[in-house]
């Protein structure tokens, strides 16, 4: 494969880095902070206004129809400028509709290209890794379908409009559309700041997207990590920036920082993993638009692995590289952190990807 993007990708990119860098201030996140609101909604507008929340919906829904490359593309740059927005929740959720659902499931995305609405995706339950069938269960009802089960802490969950729930049938696993409103949700505040909740299914009405193959609930599998190691790699682009730029100023016995040894051969080594994280998004993205899932299942499972692993440490070495201002919640480099460790915490730790890689080969 080429790992350079293509000349609409770049362009989206492009868009991405700009729009993000004008809107995303310290100020403006600070302010958010304090507001107490769930999510920046005038950001999401813009987002919206920008066609970025569009570009990966379906063409019914008013979108451009792209795939899992310009997915990564939009959320890595939400993470390297830890965006308070939903986008990866949303766009997830959209992509695997878009991939797997009906004609009317896809058009009913439109209100999400408007930035009227966001999705959810709640693929995870208590004690189980994200690759193994669901305890929740689905039957039949009528001429519908009712859920019964648990799930996990799902950002955004109140907020959304719809959620997605990966469910046990008595055929196979389906993916199924909830309403929040007819979930019970514990609501609890994730060390990013961000609202979440676990859901409790208890008789939920429920619309089948897809077959009861298990297939679209492979493809959420899939499209989840895709998007959490998209945007962990911005994670540490952005926490690497920070770092360079600081050492760079920063003065010691009167030299800067980076002309330390030490220095040099630690933040080399932040580099290093965010290489490697790079290498797994952009080929495991492009598998995915490809078709060939075996493949990206590798590509995955090492993109997984490098975030809970050499990426977190990576985070750990920007931190020590600030010194006691690393740790100032005041100072930017804490909410990279923050979001660095919420992913590789929703990805189950280096022993859970170690298993999942054991288990591929």
């Amino acid at each position: 494969m080429d790992f350079n993007l293509d000349e609409t990708q770049t362009d989206l990119r492009e868009l991405a880095v700009d729009l993000l860098g004008r809107e995303v201030t310290s100020a403006r996140l600070e302010a958010h902070e304090k507001s107490g609101a769930p999510y920046d909604a005038a950001l999401w507008r813009s987002l919206a206004q920008a066609g970025l929340l569009g570009v990966c919906l379906p063409e019914e829904a008013g979108g451009a129809g792209l795939g899992p490359v310009e997915l990564a593309v939009v959320l890595r740059e939400i993470g390297a400028h830890v965006a308070p927005v939903p986008a990866e929740q949303s766009l997830v959720t959209a992509q695997v509709i878009a991939r797997y659902g009906s004609r009317e499931q896809r058009e009913a995305l439109a209100p999400l290209a408007d930035g009227e609405i966001s999705l959810a995706a709640a693929p995870s339950e208590p004690g189980r890794d994200l690759g193994a069938p669901p305890a929740t269960t689905a039957r039949e009802d009528g001429s519908g379908w009712v859920l019964h089960g648990a799930k996990t802490t799902t950002p955004y969950a109140a907020q959304a409009a719809r959620i997605l729930v990966p469910a046990t049938t008595g055929t196979g696993v389906g993916l199924f559309l909830v309403d929040p409103a007819e979930t019970t949700q514990h609501r609890v505040t994730l060390s990013t700041g961000e609202p979440a909740a676990a859901l409790s299914l208890a008789g939920t009405p429920g619309e089948l997207v897809g077959a009861e193959d298990g297939v679209a609930a492979d493809g959420l599998r899939r499209l989840v990590l895709a998007g959490n190691i998209a945007v962990a790699s911005g994670v540490l682009a952005g926490a690497l920036a920070l770092t360079t730029e600081y050492i760079r100023t920063r003065r010691q016995f009167d030299r800067a920082l980076a002309e330390f040894q030490a220095v040099t051969v630690q933040i080399a080594d932040v580099y290093i993993a965010g290489r490697a994280l790079d290498v797994a998004v952009w080929s495991g993205a492009w598998r995915l638009a490809e078709g060939a899932d075996a493949e990206a299942d590798a590509d995955l499972a090492v993109g997984a692995l490098t975030v809970t692993d050499q990426a977190l440490r990576a985070l750990y070495t920007c931190q020590h590289l600030h010194g006691g201002i690393g740790v100032d919640v005041t100072y930017p480099l804490h909410r990279y952190f923050a979001w660095g460790k919420h992913h590789a915490h929703l990805l189950g730790g280096v022993e859970a990807r170690l298993d999942m890689i054991g288990a591929l080969v």
